[in-house]
């Protein structure tokens, strides 16, 4: 079966991205574990709103790339499968805006709302439109899919480096908050350090 025309094209950019995907899906589970070591818990709620889609975008994109590194005959499969893949991701965007909202040990800015929600949704949303139209439009179609996975992998990029950011300078809502919010044992602690 000889590979379609339109896909040969992309392989070495899915070769690429693919690989980017997964090495970097890897470096999160590192970030991970520095948050299980760091003195500022994060508790289940905060890791399923900002640590795990950050791992799903990675997967997406290496998802992705597989898929169009396949020996497909026809575009009709590949379409489907990226069809899929953006509705799933869709899906799982207003998964992450209900478990944002639901954790407390964080409040999200403007920032996290738009590289854990909005760049994420813009991204599946691209990825399924562009599947739609892949039969008709592939080469259109395909630039689309190429930016989508790009546009997923720079959010994962983005979100590790902010979740270790805010790690590494210890910056956690007491360290945002007034000493008057933080209360008096916060007060203590900061005369002891002094």
């Amino acid at each position: 079966m000889e590979p379609i025309a339109p896909l040969v094209a992309w392989e070495n950019f899915y070769v690429i991205v693919g690989s980017s995907g997964a090495a970097l899906t890897g470096l999160q589970f590192v970030v991970i574990a520095l948050v299980a070591e760091s003195s500022m818990r994060s508790s289940s709620r905060e890791i399923a709103a900002f640590g795990t889609p950050t791992v799903v975008h990675f997967c997406a994109v290496l998802l992705i790339s597989a898929v169009l590194s396949a020996p497909w005959g026809a575009l009709l499969g590949p379409a489907i499968a990226l069809g899929c893949g953006g509705i799933a991701g869709v899906a799982y965007a207003v998964v992450v805006v209900i478990r944002a909202r639901a954790q407390t040990g964080y409040k999200p800015v403007l920032e996290d709302w738009l590289w854990h929600v909005i760049f994420p949704f813009i991204a599946y949303a691209t990825l399924l439109v562009a599947a739609l139209f892949l039969r008709r439009n592939p080469i259109p179609a395909l630039f689309s899919v190429g930016g989508s996975s790009l546009l997923l992998l720079f959010i994962g990029i983005h979100n590790s480096w902010d979740t270790v950011t805010y790690i590494a300078t210890g910056r956690g809502q007491a360290a945002d908050k007034s000493p008057i919010e933080q209360g008096p044992e916060s007060e203590e602690k900061r005369h002891s350090a002094s």
